[in-house]
């Protein structure tokens, strides 16, 4: 896979869902608790982040 040069999170309340393209829109997708998030994207170049939030993340 070549740069991830844009990933959707959708936030939750222990585990998030990371999902990104390259540019030949090949495709990422990644579990992730809520410890390893900053290792996930410390890993990545600087990319297009979208996030994406339901009411039950607040809470």
């Amino acid at each position: 896979m070549e740069k991830v040069t844009t990933v959707g999170l959708d936030l939750a309340k222990r585990t998030f869902q990371a999902h990104g393209i390259d540019a030949a829109d090949r495709g990422l997708r990644r579990k992730l608790r809520r410890s390893a998030l900053l290792e996930f994207f410390a890993a990545l170049q600087p990319a297009l982040i979208g996030i994406e939030a339901c009411s039950a993340v607040h809470h």
